[in-house]
C-alpha cells in the first residue's frame, strides 16, 4: 500500500460520517411516507433502522402466547452450520443497501439453542458485516453457556462488549423453576439472575454488556406493567422494551383479546412504575403508532430525559444535532479512532459547541445539578435508561396492505390505508438476499414466515428422513 493510499484510508475511518452512510441515510429519507417526515424523525437522519435475522433458528423450547412464529416453527432442526451460513447470506445483503453500520438482532427461535460457538460464529458474522448484534433469548441459559459464547478456545475474551435482549413475561410456559408463573412478580428473581451474568461477566473477564428487557403486554398481564417497570429499574438492565400483544404468528395461541391493550395504556403504566412522566415527543423512530422511546439519565432513582420535547432550547440543538452529526456512528471501532472523528466533526461545526454546551447543562439541572450527578455516579447509581413500546400490527391486515403496497396500489380502506402507511415507515427491517429485499418484520411473520418455515421443515427436519423410514408399515 503506498503513502497516498494509507492516508486515504486514514481519513476515510475518521470522517464523522462515513460517505456510504450518507448515501444508505439519504436513501431511507427519500423512501419514508411525507408524514413521518418531521423534525424529530431519526430514520434518514441519524440511523436506517434496526435489523433482524429470520429463518435461521425458528426453534424454541418455550412455549408463549402469543406466538409470532408460525406453526411449524418448533418442527425445525437447529442447525448450527446452516444458522451460520445464512445470518453471513443475510448481513452482506444489509452491508451492501444500508451501510456499514447498523443495529441487527440475531433472532429466531431462541438463539441458546444454538451450540455456543455456532452462536458466537453468527455474532462474527454480524459484525465482520459492520452491524452491531444483539442476541434475542428467553434468557433461560446458565453463565456457563453465555460463558462460552464470550470466550474463545483458550479463555480469552472473544468480545470486548455484547448485548442481549431478554424476554420475560408471565405469558411464556416452560422455564426452569417457573414453568407456568401466574404473576410477573414471580420471574423477577430469574430477570435479576439474568443480568447478575452479565455483572459477573464483566467483573471476571472485562466484556461490557448492552441488556434489554422485553415483556408482551396482553390484558391478562397489562395492570402488571406498572410493578415489573418498578422492579426491572432496579436491576442493570440499560432497556425496558414492552410490546402489546398483535394478532401475528400461530393463531391456536391466541387466547385474549389483544386489541383492548393500546400503546397509551401501556405507556402510562411504565410512567407510573417509573414515578414520573417520560416524554417521547421530541424524537420519532418511523410512525409513532408503531414505536415510542423515552432516553435519559437515571440518577439514583430518578429519570432526566435526554430531551425536554416542551423546551424550544432542546429543540433547537435536536435540530443541530441531526443536521451537522446525524449519521455518527462510534460503535466497533478503537477510542483513537472515535476520538479523532468527534474532533474533525466538532471543528467542523464549531458554532454548534455553545449550543451543545448549554444543552448539557440544562440537562444537569434536570438532573440535580453536577454535585447530585457525581454522588449518584460515586455510588454507582448512574446510567442511561432507555424505554421503549414497539406496538406490532395485525396479520389479517399486514397480508392485504403488503399485497397492495407489492402492486403499488393505495387502498381506500382506512385500517388498510394506515397499516400501508405504518409499513412504510417500518424501522425494523429483514433481508431477503435471494431475491434483493428488504422487509418490515410485521410483514416477515404476517406473510412470509408461514412459507419460510415450512421449507426449512423439509430443509432440517427434526428427524431425518431415511428410506427405512419411507417403506416402513407406519409410514404407509
Amino acid at each position: 500500500m503506498t503513502i497516498a493510499a494509507f492516508l486515504r484510508r486514514i481519513e476515510l475511518a475518521t470522517r464523522p460520517i462515513h460517505p456510504e452512510s450518507r448515501t444508505a441515510l439519504a436513501r431511507r429519507w427519500a423512501e419514508l411516507p411525507d408524514h413521518v417526515k418531521t423534525p424529530g424523525q431519526l430514520l434518514g437522519k441519524a440511523a436506517v433502522g434496526c435489523e433482524g435475522t429470520h429463518g435461521v433458528f425458528p426453534k424454541c423450547n418455550l412455549t408463549c402466547s402469543p406466538c409470532y412464529h408460525s406453526a411449524d416453527a418448533n418442527k425445525v432442526r437447529v442447525d448450527g452450520s446452516h444458522t451460520v451460513r445464512a445470518v453471513r447470506d443475510q448481513m452482506e445483503y444489509l452491508r451492501s443497501v444500508r451501510g456499514p453500520r447498523a443495529h441487527a438482532q440475531l433472532i429466531g427461535g431462541e438463539v441458546s439453542l444454538l451450540p455456543a460457538q455456532d452462536h458466537a460464529a453468527a455474532l462474527l458474522a454480524m459484525r465482520a458485516n459492520g452491524r452491531e448484534p444483539m442476541s434475542m433469548t428467553h434468557g433461560d441459559f446458565d453463565y456457563q453457556y453465555l460463558l462460552d459464547v464470550a470466550l474463545d478456545g483458550d479463555g480469552k475474551p472473544r468480545f470486548g462488549k455484547v448485548s442481549f435482549a431478554a424476554h420475560f413475561d408471565s405469558l411464556m410456559r416452560g422455564r426452569r423453576g417457573a414453568v407456568r408463573p401466574h404473576s410477573e412478580a414471580e420471574l423477577n428473581p430469574f430477570r435479576a439472575r439474568f443480568a447478575d451474568m452479565f455483572v459477573d461477566l464483566k467483573r471476571d473477564y472485562g466484556i461490557s454488556s448492552y441488556i434489554a428487557h422485553n415483556m408482551t403486554v396482553t390484558p391478562s398481564n397489562v395492570d402488571q406493567v406498572e410493578e415489573v417497570t418498578r422492579a426491572v429499574l432496579e436491576m442493570p438492565y440499560d432497556m425496558l422494551s414492552f410490546q402489546p400483544a398483535a394478532y401475528i404468528g400461530d393463531d391456536r395461541r391466541w387466547t385474549e383479546d389483544f386489541g383492548d391493550v393500546t400503546i397509551d395504556a401501556v405507556w402510562s403504566r411504565i410512567e407510573a412504575g417509573a414515578g414520573q412522566r417520560l416524554p417521547w415527543q421530541g424524537t420519532q423512530f418511523g410512525d409513532v403508532r408503531c414505536n415510542r422511546t423515552s432516553v435519559g439519565l437515571r440518577v439514583g432513582a430518578a429519570f432526566t430525559p435526554l430531551l425536554d420535547p416542551e423546551d424550544p432550547a432542546d429543540l433547537a440543538a435536536r435540530d443541530r444535532v441531526l443536521e451537522h452529526f446525524g449519521g455518527m456512528i462510534f460503535g466497533g471501532a478503537p477510542k483513537t479512532v472515535v476520538t479523532v472523528k468527534i474532533v474533525r466533526a466538532v471543528l467542523g461545526h464549531l458554532e454548534d459547541v455553545p449550543v451543545l454546551i448549554r444543552f448539557a447543562a440544562r440537562m444537569l439541572k434536570r438532573a440535580g445539578g453536577p454535585r447530585r450527578v457525581v454522588a449518584a455516579a460515586y455510588g454507582r447509581r448512574l446510567g442511561f435508561k432507555t424505554f421503549v413500546v414497539h406496538n406490532f400490527m395485525v396479520a389479517a391486515e399486514v397480508q392485504p396492505a403488503w399485497t397492495l403496497m407489492e402492486q403499488g396500489v393505495v387502498s381506500d380502506d382506512p385500517k388498510i390505508r394506515e397499516t400501508h402507511e405504518r409499513l412504510g415507515s417500518c424501522m425494523y427491517a429483514m433481508s431477503h438476499p435471494e431475491t434483493g429485499r428488504l422487509v418490515p418484520a410485521c410483514v416477515q411473520h404476517s406473510a412470509l414466515d408461514q412459507a419460510e418455515n415450512a421449507g426449512l421443515r423439509k430443509m432440517l427436519p427434526i428427524r431425518p428422513v431415511s428410506s427405512a423410514t419411507l417403506t416402513s408399515p407406519a409410514s404407509v
